[in-house]
């Protein structure tokens, strides 16, 4: 598929082939929710903690004889139906992530780089940088109509990536970070020419993408 070159200056610089591959292939939402509860299920910290019978603190005596009182029997405080006893099955610290295969992963990422083209959200940049100054690069991509953006690239520009981070919703990644979670999360995915060999090295697809010239 072919896809025009865009600038930062809103021009435009030639077009470009896209490999099938990788932006053409068959949406599959349901691989895109396993991957991005994947990554969900990795961020998570997972030290929540509550005490137990066990672990809390307070006397380990009886609190009364077993019979003659009238109430319940009852063995210990610590027990959780007292104020102050433990928590019975309450979370403890654990780590929440699983396995995924490679191969679900990558299929993954191909699916969100086809749901973008699909949607006429992906923009493909002949260069991502910037002086480092934020109010410059905001204007540029309010002519672009960028209002929430992901910038991938081969290696973030500094300057570029100075300027993005104070930018609300628009995010700069390298080609070796790009993941499914960020994709779906922004409005419109921007790959640098460089940034799309890279993302098809990366794939495993062989990188037959050509630019042609400007009209």
């Amino acid at each position: 598929m072919d896809i025009a070159i865009t600038t930062l200056d809103n021009g435009s610089a030639g077009t470009l082939a896209l490999p099938d591959e990788i932006f053409a292939a068959p949406l599959r939402a349901d691989i895109l929710a396993r991957v991005v509860q994947w990554q969900l299920m990795k961020r998570r910290a997972g030290t929540h903690k509550v005490k137990g019978m066990g672990e809390v603190s307070g006397t380990t005596r009886k609190p009364y004889k077993q019979k003659g009182t009238g109430n319940a029997r009852q063995g210990s405080l610590r027990a959780p139906q007292f104020r102050t006893g433990g928590v019975v099955h309450g979370p403890v610290v654990r780590d929440h992530g699983f396995d995924l295969p490679k191969k679900v992963r990558r299929l993954g990422l191909i699916a969100a780089l086809s749901q973008k083209a699909a949607d006429g959200k992906l923009v493909v940049l002949d260069q991502a940088t910037a002086s480092g100054k934020t109010k410059e690069l905001a204007a540029k991509l309010k002519i672009l109509g960028w209002t929430s953006a992901l910038i991938v690239d081969v290696e973030v520009d500094q300057g570029f990536g100075r300027a993005a981070r104070n930018l609300p919703y628009i995010d700069a990644l390298p080609s070796g970070g790009a993941n499914v979670y960020d994709i779906i999360k922004h409005d419109v995915l921007v790959l640098t020419t460089a940034g799309v060999a890279a993302l098809a090295d990366r794939l495993g697809v062989a990188d037959t993408a050509e630019v042609g010239e400007a009209a």
